[in-house]
């Protein structure tokens, strides 16, 4: 039996635009059966997606993604890591996302100063898009960019400037394991200084990180997403199956 799932998302309360309980009903309407919230460093949502999902009858799996730095041959990666099934009541999850939620508004203070240097005037105010919001990214700051009327060439560029203090790859790993879920490398057709390389390069170099990172508790691999063309989804599904990973596919959607 097949099931119509969706296991990467994000709602307002990282960087995407909708309400939990509006995706929820959203994926209800196109007739899913299983989704996953996975936040930016994260759980605040979750639970409000899994009272939505009890009510419209539509599977909820309690989901995180975490941006994190991994070495690799004496440069880092970022690599994005999801988890699944985690306990959001963990208490040594709860404690890293508060100290990770600290070090994402230091950055985010430095990049505010940085954009007011360079002559684009604004406020902290102008990056929130809801009353309560705890979570800005740059996904917010190129919003706010955006309705200034301002036009950056480069901007992610730009927005990259100022870097954010990133947990480790294998710490992202141990936290999911110790909250009782499963990680599951995130689009890996869109890691930076990864990606870039020329075809054999990058094969070759992801095989070695999976490799290694499988040695670390990785469970899964994530093969369709709208990064990878069908055939990088064919040789992703090759890779999961040689290294014994779960196969998962999501869309990344952060709003209409």
């Amino acid at each position: 039996m097949s099931y119509k799932v969706d296991y990467h998302m994000h709602s307002y309360y990282s960087d995407g635009t909708m309400k939990p309980t509006d995706l929820v009903r959203m994926y209800k309407e196109k007739d899913y059966d299983m989704i996953s919230l996975t936040d930016h460093d994260g759980v605040d949502g979750i639970a409000e997606a899994m009272i939505a999902g009890e009510a419209l009858q539509i599977k909820v799996i309690p989901g995180i993604e975490f941006s994190t730095g991994y070495d690799f041959d004496g440069r880092e990666l970022e690599l994005h890591m999801l988890g699944y099934y985690i306990d959001i009541e963990n208490e040594a999850l709860k404690a890293r996302l508060t100290e990770i939620r600290k070090d994402r508004e230091v950055r985010n203070e430095k990049l505010l100063a940085h954009l007011n240097n360079l002559g684009y005037e604004l406020t902290y105010e102008d990056l929130l898009q809801r009353r309560g919001q705890t979570y800005v990214g740059k996904p917010n700051f190129a919003r706010a960019i955006a309705r200034k009327g301002y036009e950056i060439e480069n901007l992610w560029e730009v927005l990259d400037t100022v870097k954010k203090d990133k947990i480790s790859t294998f710490e992202a790993i141990e936290l999911i394991r110790e909250a009782g879920g499963m990680s599951v490398l995130a689009h890996p057709m869109k890691t930076k200084n990864l990606a870039e390389l020329r075809s054999d390069a990058f094969w070759e170099s992801l095989e070695q990180i999976l490799r290694d990172l499988k040695k670390h508790g990785l469970k899964g691999l994530e093969c369709f997403h709208p990064s990878a063309t069908e055939e990088d989804s064919l040789r992703l599904v090759e890779l999961a199956g040689k290294y014994h990973l779960h196969i998962t596919e999501g869309s990344d959607f952060h709003g209409e």
